[in-house]
C-alpha cells in the first residue's frame, strides 16, 4: 500500500477512472481535453483538472505530445496514476517540467490500490500521499537504483557537448530510472515521430531544441509530416498552417535528421537487421521492426526519440534485453474460412484487445502465408489497441520459436470475435465519399495491387493514397504512377492519414472507407467522419461506385448472428 512517485508535484481533483488504457493521440482532443476515441468506454469524458486513473496508456507514441500540449494550454489532468509501467504520458510530463515549468504529478500503485482509488470521487496528491475520503496511500519517490553511466555519458550530462545534449541526456537518464534500467545502450539509428503539426507543442519543442544547438549523433529518419512539403501551396493549404508545418520539418532537418517523411521507415532502403539496436518512435514502425525484422527498439515516446538520437544512447531495458522479448500470452486463432486481406488488420486489432499490456505469441496464422504488407497491416492495427512494443507469429516472425514464457496464459480468438471487430470498425453508412489508402504509408506492392484491382476503371469518388517519396519514385519508373493518376487516384507524399487535414482531406466528406485497421480505429476521432473498413478490393469497389459493398464479407456473414 505504497505509491511510487514517478514525477513530483501536488494536485487535487475529481477522479476520472478507466479500466483500460487510452491512446492520447487520436483518443484525446488537446483543445477540449475530451476523450474522442469512439471505441473507448470513456468516450466524451472531460479530463481537464481530473486525477486520471488507468492501468497504463496504449496506442500511439505521440501521446506525449498531446499531454505536453495540454500542459502548455493549462487543460491537462491535474495528476495521473497508473498501476503498470508507463512511458508516454510520463515523458510528456517530464518534458513539460524540464522545458516549460509545468507540473504533472505521475504516480504508480498496485492494481488493487488503483481499484480502491477508482471508487473515490476526488483525490488529493500531496508530497507524500494519495488521499481520498476513505483511502490514504503513502507515496515515496522512485528508488535511486543503480543506473550506471559511462564517462562519456557523464561528460554529456556535464555540458561537454552543449546545452541541448545535456538536456537530452537528463531526459534519457530520467526515463532509464523510470524503466528500471541498469545502464544505457548505444543505438545505430533513430526515427523521430513528433514532426506532425497536430498541436503547438511539437513545433515549440523542436524549435527550442534546434535553438539550443541539438544535433543527432546517428542516422535519423523523420516520420510523415502534416503537409506535402513541395506542393502544399498549390493544394490550397492555409499559409499559416503550411508555414508552421514546414518550420517543424525544417527544425528536425537542421538538427541533422534525414527528410524521409514516412511513417513506414522499414520500407526505406537498408532497413534494420535482426539484433540491431535502434531507437524508433511511431507505434507501427516499432512493432514491425521488433516483430518482423527482429531489430530491437523500445516503443519510445515522441521527444524521447530525439533525445536518444542526440545522445546516441537509450535506456537498456524492455525489449532491448533478451528476457524482455518473451511472450507472456498465447493467442490461438481460428480463422474464418476463405478470408481476404482484411483479415490481417482484424488479427492485429483483436490481438491488441486480447493482449493490451504484454507481448503475445499468435498461433494458427502461418498457413495463410502472410506477406510483408499483411504483417505491416497487422502490426499497425495491433499498435492501436495494445501498449506492447512487439508480437510474435508462430512460423512467420524470426523470434517466434520458443518465444512463449513458461507461465504464459492462453486465449482463443475465433470467427465470432472477427465478426464483432468488423462490426466495431464499420459504423459508417454504405454511401462513401472518400477512399483512404496508406496508413501506414502504402508500399509499392500495395499500390501495384490497387492498380491491378482497378483494371482500367476510373474512380468515381476521391481516392487518396499516402506514401513515401521513394515509393513514388519506384512507381514512376515502372509506370504504376501514371496508371493510377489516369484512373483518378491521387498519390500524396510526406503526410499520412493520421496527419492529413483539410483541404487535402476533402472537406465535404461524410464517410471514409479504408483498408487500414489503424485508421479505421483512429479516423473517427481524428477526422470527425464516419468510417467503413474492408479489404483493398472492397475499397476499389467503393471507389468506382461510391458505395461500400453491401452487407458483410461472405467469409464473416455466417458469424454475424453470434455478435
Amino acid at each position: 500500500m505504497t505509491a511510487t512517485r514517478i514525477l513530483p508535484g501536488t494536485a487535487e481533483g475529481p477522479v476520472a477512472a478507466m479500466d483500460q488504457g487510452l491512446s492520447f493521440w487520436g483518443g484525446v482532443d488537446p483543445e477540449t481535453a475530451r476523450v474522442i476515441d469512439i471505441h473507448h468506454p470513456a468516450h466524451g469524458t472531460d479530463l481537464a483538472g481530473s486525477v486520471l486513473l488507468m492501468p497504463t496508456t496504449r496506442g500511439s507514441c505521440s501521446g506525449s505530445g498531446v499531454i505536453l500540449d495540454m500542459l502548455i494550454r493549462g487543460n491537462a489532468p491535474a495528476a495521473v496514476i497508473f498501476s503498470e509501467p508507463e512511458d508516454t504520458l510520463t515523458l510528456g510530463g517530464l518534458i513539460g517540467a524540464e522545458m516549460f515549468g509545468t507540473c504533472l504529478p505521475v504516480l504508480r500503485v498496485a492494481a488493487a490500490d488503483l481499484a480502491r482509488l477508482s471508487d473515490e470521487a476526488r483525490l488529493t496528491i500531496t508530497d507524500d500521499a494519495i488521499i481520498g475520503e476513505r483511502v490514504n496511500i503513502p507515496a515515496a519517490p522512485l528508488p535511486d537504483g543503480a543506473l550506471t553511466l559511462t564517462g562519456d555519458d557523464c561528460a554529456i550530462l556535464a555540458g561537454r557537448d552543449g546545452e541541448a545534449a545535456a538536456l537530452a541526456m537528463r531526459i534519457v537518464c530520467a526515463m532509464a530510472r523510470n524503466q528500471g534500467a541498469a545502464g544505457l545502450i548505444d543505438i545505430s539509428r533513430g526515427h523521430v515521430d513528433g514532426c506532425i503539426l497536430a498541436h503547438s507543442a511539437n513545433l515549440i519543442f523542436a524549435e527550442r531544441m534546434a535553438q539550443l544547438g541539438a544535433r543527432v549523433r546517428v542516422p535519423t529518419t523523420i516520420n510523415a509530416i502534416s503537409v506535402d512539403r513541395r506542393n502544399w501551396r498549390a493544394q490550397g493549404v492555409p499559409p499559416l498552417f503550411g508555414d508552421q508545418a514546414s518550420r517543424l520539418a525544417d527544425a528536425y532537418t537542421r538538427m541533422g535528421c534525414q527528410p524521409s517523411f514516412t511513417c513506414a521507415p522499414y520500407l526505406l532502403e537498408g532497413p534494420p537487421v535482426r539484433g540491431e539496436d535502434i531507437a524508433w518512435s511511431e507505434s507501427n514502425a516499432v512493432i514491425y521492426a521488433n516483430s518482423v525484422l527482429g531489430a530491437r527498439t523500445q516503443k519510445h515516446p515522441d521527444y524521447l526519440d530525439l533525445c536518444i538520437a542526440v545522445t546516441g544512447r537509450a535506456p537498456l531495458a524492455g525489449v532491448y534485453l533478451d528476457e524482455g522479448r518473451g511472450a507472456a500470452r498465447v493467442l490461438d486463432f481460428d480463422l474464418p474460412d476463405a478470408c481476404d486481406d482484411a483479415i490481417w488488420p482484424l488479427v492485429g486489432y483483436l490481438s491488441g484487445l486480447a493482449s493490451p499490456d504484454r507481448i503475445p505469441l499468435l498461433r494458427g496464422l502461418a498457413a495463410q502465408a502472410p506477406t510483408a504488407d499483411d504483417l505491416k497491416a497487422l502490426c499497425a492495427a495491433f499498435g492501436t489497441t495494445s501498449a506492447a512494443p512487439m508480437l510474435h507469429v508462430e512460423g512467420v516472425t524470426p523470434e517466434a520459436a520458443g518465444a512463449a514464457l513458461n507461465d504464459a496464459d492462453l486465449r482463443h480468438i475465433g470467427p465470432a470475435d472477427f465478426a464483432r471487430a468488423w462490426h466495431d470498425l464499420n459504423r459508417g453508412p454504405g454511401q462513401v465519399d472518400l477512399i483512404a489508402i496508406g496508413s501506414p504509408h502504402a508500399s509499392a506492392m500495395e499500390c501495384r495491387s490497387l492498380a491491378r484491382l482497378l483494371a482500367g476503371r476510373s474512380v468515381r469518388i476521391a481516392t487518396i493514397v499516402t506514401t513515401g517519396r521513394g515509393t513514388i519514385a519506384e512507381l514512376t519508373d515502372d509506370g504504376t504512377m501514371a496508371f493510377l493518376t489516369t484512373a483518378g487516384v491521387q498519390i500524396v507524399p510526406d503526410l499520412c492519414w493520421c496527419s492529413i487535414t483539410e483541404p487535402v482531406f476533402p472537406p465535404a466528406t461524410r464517410t471514409v472507407m479504408t483498408n487500414s485497421g489503424k485508421y479505421a480505429h483512429y479516423g473517427p476521432g481524428l477526422s470527425g467522419r464516419a468510417l467503413r473498413f474492408g479489404s483493398l478490393s472492397d475499397c476499389v469497389e467503393a471507389a468506382v461506385t461510391g458505395h461500400a459493398p453491401a452487407g458483410r464479407p461472405v467469409w464473416l456473414a455466417r458469424h454475424i448472428a453470434d455478435i
